[in-house]
């Protein structure tokens, strides 16, 4: 009698590979990411957001941070670490960001050196590994969902829309495709 083996990885669902195959993720450009809370929990925002008093500021020639957010302790910590992006990296900054209630989407912009490369070339993937490692270590649990959703912005129009998407986010809150009611 013949016995059927089969191997555990036969067993698993694969998981689908979301970057782009053979993309060089530590290229200077401007990269949008999304990274999403465990089970699209609502953990960042506490209570509604106040339309009347939401707002952009600018804090450097091409760099906006959203102001007024209703966010909570999680939340706060989230904005803390992302205000802090810009000196972990030389020559990387983000160029905006917005933290949602259970999402948040930040552009990333690697800028060359003199012989084209980033200074010290880190990839997208380490970065957002590093971000979200720093977030749970203060805060004492993990709070994010596995991987992250990546688009890299291959223009100026590109960028101009990713931008308007996410200064307009919390005013769309309810239509945005990472809803998950009240």
């Amino acid at each position: 009698m013949m016995s059927v083996v089969m191997k555990m990885s036969d067993t698993l669902p694969k998981r689908k590979k979301i970057r782009l195959q053979n993309y060089d993720y530590s290229e200077p450009g401007a990269y949008f990411i999304t990274i999403c809370t465990k089970n699209k929990e609502k953990l960042l925002w506490n209570g509604e957001l106040d339309v009347q008093n939401f707002d952009w500021k600018l804090v450097g020639a091409h760099r906006v941070r959203p102001q007024n957010l209703p966010l909570s302790e999680l939340g706060m910590v989230v904005e803390e670490k992302l205000n802090r992006w810009d000196g972990v990296y030389e020559g990387v900054y983000l160029s905006s960001y917005v933290i949602m209630p259970n999402h948040l989407h930040i552009i990333v912009v690697m800028l060359p050196n003199g012989s084209g490369r980033t200074r010290c070339a880190p990839t997208v993937s380490r970065m957002i590994k590093m971000f979200k490692e720093t977030v749970t270590k203060q805060v004492g649990v993990n709070i994010w969902q596995k991987s992250f959703y990546d688009h890299i912005i291959r223009n100026k129009r590109d960028f101009d829309e990713i931008s308007k998407y996410i200064y307009e986010n919390p005013l769309k809150w309810q239509f945005d495709k990472l809803y998950c009611g009240e």
